[in-house]
């Protein structure tokens, strides 16, 4: 059975900013960063214990085009999306989002 997924809003809030800085540096380019968003969503959904643990119940998926990192929680029943970051821009940002 597959589980809901859903972004919290500083998540969302993190997904809409690089989409617009992106799609500020070249048009389009916003657009594909959501797409890309949206297949690690996917893959998430589908698999989420295909991604490491990287502290306690965080997992992360790394998008392939962008350099970013999804970090979620696989709870019983849902899949909490807590963070959507650049990997090399305050990535611990992400814990005091638990």
């Amino acid at each position: 059975m597959k589980r809901r997924t859903f972004v919290r809003p500083e998540a969302q809030t993190d997904i809409r900013e690089a989409a617009r800085w992106y799609e500020g540096r070249e048009i389009g380019l916003g657009l594909r960063f959501l797409r890309e968003i949206r297949t690690a969503l996917e893959h998430i959904t589908d698999n989420p214990l295909m991604f490491p643990i990287i502290e306690e119940d965080v997992r992360r998926a790394l998008l392939h085009k962008f350099p970013y990192s999804i970090y979620f929680v696989s709870e019983p029943d849902a899949i909490a999306i807590i963070a959507v970051l650049h990997q090399h821009r305050r990535p611990d940002a992400w814990k005091s989002r638990r």
